[in-house]
């Protein structure tokens, strides 16, 4: 690939044999990550798509699940050019069915064809995981560190070696400059060898004969599968093209020496983990690697079940679990301001504030009511063994107070002068509940009244002269 506004892609041919899915990188177990890469002039993937030099070109990619996505260009003189991440595309996350083009519209760098002529292949990399590429990307200076397909197998074989084995997953799309090359040869020669050898190579479920071996097949997709007494079966899928020579090397497991665990409970359908894991529901029986441990039940409404167990080969441990219910009552520790306040839960009259009750557990509807304030109203929800603490600052409650007197007088209430009644009328506003209420006029006898607002209220006074 060379650079022009920021990269241009480049083609060969001197890496085909190593540029597979197979000769490459791959992975030997079954996954349900897709990824598929593809170049714009090749949809269908056939792997002949043609190009000239000075001609752009566009790379898609698509996957089935939402992964990490990283994509390279192998040229045919080995060079190697990172398409995804980029200086300009960092974002490599895509979502379960999204499909992305490089460059994308209105991107500010393009792919054009430089050469040299052969074949170019585009490497995609799908991972549910971000991988650590810092020693075979430079991101800023859209640089890869490693040279061609060998270099770049044995680097990426590095980053997902840590992965679970499900969760990366490889494809390759082909294509041409200048020309196409002379038909390849019509069958591809498949080398299979494993460690330890001796192991029986089945080709589409016939046996061939035992690793190593090397077999002459049709071009296509070919199951291969490795046995050997003491291990653990090994399962490849091929897609060799014509002409093309395949590795397939298997390091062979050896076969874990495996125990039973059988798990019951009282009352049945808990929730079953082995190590933290769940593996279903009781009663339940799993096959495990001889070992300990950690087993725990789980069932809503009841205490959590937990042991340790050891599960011998060859044997069947049986695990009985007696499940305790959950205690059913919680407590309801409830102040308000100002304290004295009515409590009600469910329409039942608990005591006043402060207090502290034992309930039953659930959801319950508080109310809270003190003279000359509002009422409190809320959903609260107790639970198990557990304190629920509460704290209410209670609205007081206003009422209009008007005033008709039969002169302009000075008005009181509980000793605080709240206006003047100018004209013989004021109108004011105050808490209810009991109030003393004051009148002073000059040459008129002063009115003390005690007035008990329990709404709006009007109110006509006389006040007499000296």
């Amino acid at each position: 690939m060379r650079k022009l506004l920021w990269m241009l892609l480049g083609l060969g041919t001197a890496l085909a044999q190593q540029i597979s899915p197979q000769g490459i990188i791959v992975n030997p177990v079954p996954t349900d990550l897709k990824v598929r890469v593809w170049v714009d002039k090749d949809p269908g993937k056939r792997g002949d798509a043609l190009y000239r030099i000075g001609e752009p070109i566009y790379i898609y990619v698509n996957v089935n699940q939402d992964a990490y996505v990283y994509l390279f260009n192998i040229n045919a003189d080995g060079k190697i050019d990172p398409i995804l991440p980029n200086p300009y595309e960092r974002d490599n996350f895509l979502r379960a069915g999204e499909t992305r083009r490089f460059p994308p519209e209105g991107a500010r760098y393009r792919y054009t064809i430089t050469g040299p002529e052969g074949e170019d292949r585009v490497l995609a990399v799908a991972s549910r995981r971000p991988l650590s590429l810092g020693e075979i990307l430079d991101v800023e200076r859209g640089e890869v560190r490693v040279r061609g397909a060998e270099g770049l197998a044995r680097a990426l074989s590095i980053v997902v070696e840590p992965l679970p084995d499900r969760d990366w997953v490889t494809d390759v799309a082909r294509y041409y400059v200048g020309r196409l090359p002379a038909p390849p040869p019509a069958t591809a020669t498949l080398n299979v060898n494993s460690r330890p050898q001796g192991a029986e190579v089945y080709l589409d479920g016939r046996l061939q004969g035992r690793t190593p071996l090397t077999l002459g097949v049709n071009p296509g997709r070919h199951e291969v599968e490795l046995r050997l007494a003491g291990y653990q079966p090994y399962r490849v899928t091929v897609n060799p093209r014509p002409g093309e020579r395949v590795q397939v090397y298997a390091q062979l497991v050896p076969e874990p020496r495996q125990g039973t665990l059988s798990v019951a409970s009282t009352p049945p359908g808990a929730e079953v983990y082995v190590d933290g894991a769940l593996r279903g529901r009781t009663p339940l029986s799993l096959r495990l690697p001889e070992g300990r441990y950690r087993l725990e039940l789980r069932l809503e409404g009841y205490e959590p079940y937990r042991a340790e167990v050891r599960v011998p080969s060859g044997e069947t441990v049986r695990v009985s679990a007696r499940l305790v219910p959950l205690p059913r009552r919680g407590t309801l520790q409830l102040d308000s301001r100002p304290q004295g306040a009515e409590v009600y839960l469910d329409g039942r009259f608990l005591g006043r504030t402060p207090l502290r009750e034992e309930v039953e557990a659930g959801r319950h509807e508080l109310r809270l009511l003190a003279p000359g304030y509002a009422e409190y109203r809320a959903q609260v929800e107790v639970r198990p063994r557990e304190s629920l603490r509460l704290f209410v600052e209670l609205v007081p409650v206003r009422a209009v107070l008007e005033l008709y007197l039969n002169v302009e007088a000075r008005v009181f209430l509980d000793g605080e002068e709240v206006g003047v009644a100018r004209g013989g009328y004021l109108r004011l506003e105050a808490p209810l509940g009991e109030h003393e209420l004051t009148l002073v006029a000059k040459g008129y006898r002063t009115l003390v009244q005690t007035v008990r607002l329990s709404g709006n209220q009007v109110l006509r006074l006389t006040l007499s002269p000296l």
